[in-house]
């Protein structure tokens, strides 16, 4: 496994860290709170993306 490919989250694998489903994931990235990429067919999220998805949550529940 190489960097790059451990760095990047599949959706479900989002969707578990996040406790969050898929649609409400899928949701985030339409509207461009959760950045993610395209790999093909597949849709990928950096890990950064996800901490500071969480970071912005809790400055806004601050």
């Amino acid at each position: 496994m190489t960097i790059a490919t451990a760095e990047l989250l599949t959706v479900p694998e989002v969707m578990e860290r996040l406790k969050l489903g898929r649609s409400t994931v899928y949701d985030l990235i339409r509207s461009r709170r959760l950045v993610s990429i395209t790999v093909g067919r597949s849709r990928r999220v950096p890990i950064d993306a996800v901490r500071d998805f969480i970071d912005n949550q809790i400055e806004e529940a601050a």
